[in-house]
């Protein structure tokens, strides 16, 4: 049986394909998207320091994910960066940052992630591809399926101000977005 919460040794490493790089300075569009918790985020009217990474995409324990899934560079850890997010909440909220996750899995799917590691913040669903399509976010497919990449915005009055792509491994990525915004309040 494979344990999701934890990542093997040998996971291939994602290269930076510059699919990322016009996305620095943009501010947000006037686009709503539906959370976890029941609300509706509306991007363009987030005030202060918020931070959403995104991941391809979380499976139930025994659900089988596409072949060849674990060879796809970036594609496996789902579930240790949702969890690393979790575990380092406390320090995040303390740099007084919002955070929020994101995929493309419909907010169902993603309410039962959110339930079994105990997430204490909402995820984003862009099942419709809105955010995608109006930022040009970067995209694989596997298996029939659309995903997003692994990248995170740090964003400051709807204006994304840093990103960090690739993410490798995913674990680090709570890490990599506390040590950016120490090195920016001392």
């Amino acid at each position: 049986m494979v344990d999701f919460d934890k990542l093997p040794d040998n996971l291939p490493k994602p290269i930076d394909d510059g699919a990322t790089d016009h996305l620095l300075g943009q501010a947000l569009p006037a686009i709503t998207l539906p959370a976890t918790d029941g609300s509706e985020l509306e991007l363009a009217e987030l005030k202060g320091k918020v931070v959403i990474y995104s991941y391809p995409k979380t499976s139930k324990p025994g659900e089988i994910m596409p072949e060849g899934w674990d060879q796809i560079p970036g594609a496996r850890g789902c579930t240790p960066q949702n969890c690393s997010y979790r575990d380092n909440y406390k320090e995040l909220q303390q740099l007084d940052v919002k955070v929020f996750g994101l995929s493309m899995q419909p907010t169902e799917e993603q309410k039962e992630m959110v339930d079994r590691v105990n997430m204490p913040f909402p995820i984003l669903s862009d099942k419709e591809m809105k955010l995608t399509k109006a930022l040009k976010l970067p995209t694989f497919a596997v298996a029939g399926l659309l995903l997003l990449k692994r990248f995170t915005l740090i964003i400051e009055n709807a204006e994304i101000k840093a990103i960090h792509y690739p993410v490798f491994p995913s674990n680090s990525d709570a890490k990599w977005v506390i040590d950016y915004l120490n090195k920016l309040n001392p």
